[in-house]
């Protein structure tokens, strides 16, 4: 089976999920792709880019599989020579209708926001299948829609979400995590008798991220005398929250890495020897750098919300969800001082299915049936 994939924004996790889907396929799956840069000039212009690299390329694929990214509706029309029978799939890694936009961005304000949510619209409406990377990113999705499209003053077309929710599906994200043990460090510091527990952070610097609520819990730990070290990893930006500025002055102390990796082997070296993992995002479709950590031995403290809960059941696993700010900081606490009794392998079972190994046979799968329905 030929495969066009199309993405208009390769770069970081939307690059790593399309090469490693054509690593992994039994089919041929050919990328068409484009710079993962200036994001909302891809989502307007990328379209009429990978239309002209595909056709210039005489492909002649048995399944269309593009990414929330492309305005699927432009794309297909300009390639309606080719394209006009062959069956389409749109794989969501995030939609701007529920993405949380930066507080520094001035489109919200000047109402200029609404266009990216009505290429997912529309793109979602023109694909024989939607597939979202997790449950909880397919029902957001569908739960907002309605709401965005009262927003217009006539013509609502409403009908038109349950038409799309008929042909969605989640489908999770392949990921790579047997490189994570091929990079696991022959020593292993987490299990030091008498170490200190080590803290991790392995997100975005970004707002929705909500580091403020992260270094709280930090801090009151530091006023309670828990010892902890602190290790902040992930890719920051020019324009960060300040409370990162803060959080490196008051907890110097406890710091033993502040700052992006540039080596993916050093950055895996910290997954496997971080300890505990707090999260406290207020925004996450998937969730990879939690993920990963899981995988690599990192016992976390999630939030019931978003999609960990998909990844961890807050049934089978209560001990490792909180309430709120207070719970996450008494959480935390008691586990600063327990951790070297806790199984540091306990959760690595539940997301190791998320593995290539074990999730193409399920993407091939779909694909396949996508097209036999057709």
């Amino acid at each position: 089976m030929q495969i066009a994939l199309l993405e208009p924004f390769m770069t970081g996790s939307h690059s790593a999920w399309a090469r490693q889907y054509v690593a992994h396929s039994r089919h041929h799956v050919e990328i068409f792709g484009l710079d993962g840069k200036y994001w909302k000039w891809r989502m307007h212009g990328g379209a009429v880019s990978l239309a002209r690299q595909f056709l210039k390329q005489r492909s002649n694929p048995d399944l269309l599989l593009a990414t929330d990214m492309l305005d699927l509706t432009t794309f297909l029309s300009l390639t309606r020579a080719v394209t006009s029978s062959v069956p389409c799939a749109l794989y969501c890694h995030e939609n701007q209708l529920s993405y949380p936009w930066s507080p520094d961005d001035s489109d919200p304000a000047l109402q200029r926001d609404a266009h990216y949510c009505f290429i997912n619209y529309t793109s979602a409406l023109s694909a024989d299948r939607v597939y979202f990377n997790s449950d909880y990113h397919r029902r957001d999705f569908l739960s907002e829609l309605p709401t965005f499209l009262k927003t217009f003053p006539d013509c609502r077309e409403l009908d038109t979400v349950p038409m799309i929710a008929e042909k969605s599906r989640t489908l999770p994200l392949g990921l790579d995590l047997k490189k994570l043990d091929s990079l696991k460090p022959d020593t292993d510091l987490r299990r030091t008798t008498g170490a200190v527990p080590l803290i991790l952070w392995n997100h975005r610097w970004e707002y929705d991220k909500n580091p403020e609520e992260f270094f709280q819990a930090l801090f009151v730990l530091q006023e309670r005398g828990v010892a902890f070290q602190l290790a902040v990893l992930g890719e920051s930006y020019r324009k960060q929250p300040t409370i990162f500025s803060e959080a490196q002055s008051r907890l110097a102390s406890h710091i033993v890495h502040w700052g992006y990796v540039h080596s993916y082997a050093d950055y895996v070296s910290w997954l496997w020897h971080a300890d505990i993992l707090p999260v406290t995002s207020i925004h996450d479709f998937f969730g990879i750098s939690v993920v990963e950590a899981l995988y690599c031995g990192c016992t976390p403290l999630l939030p019931e919300r978003l999609a960990y809960p998909e990844h961890v059941s807050p049934q089978e696993f209560a001990e490792v969800y909180y309430q709120n700010c207070d719970h996450l900081a008494e959480k935390l606490a008691v586990l600063c001082r327990d951790f070297l009794s806790r199984s540091a392998g306990l959760l690595r079972s539940k997301v190791a299915g998320y593995d290539w190994g074990e999730m193409v046979e399920r993407y091939d799968e779909e694909f396949e049936r996508l097209i036999s329905e057709r």
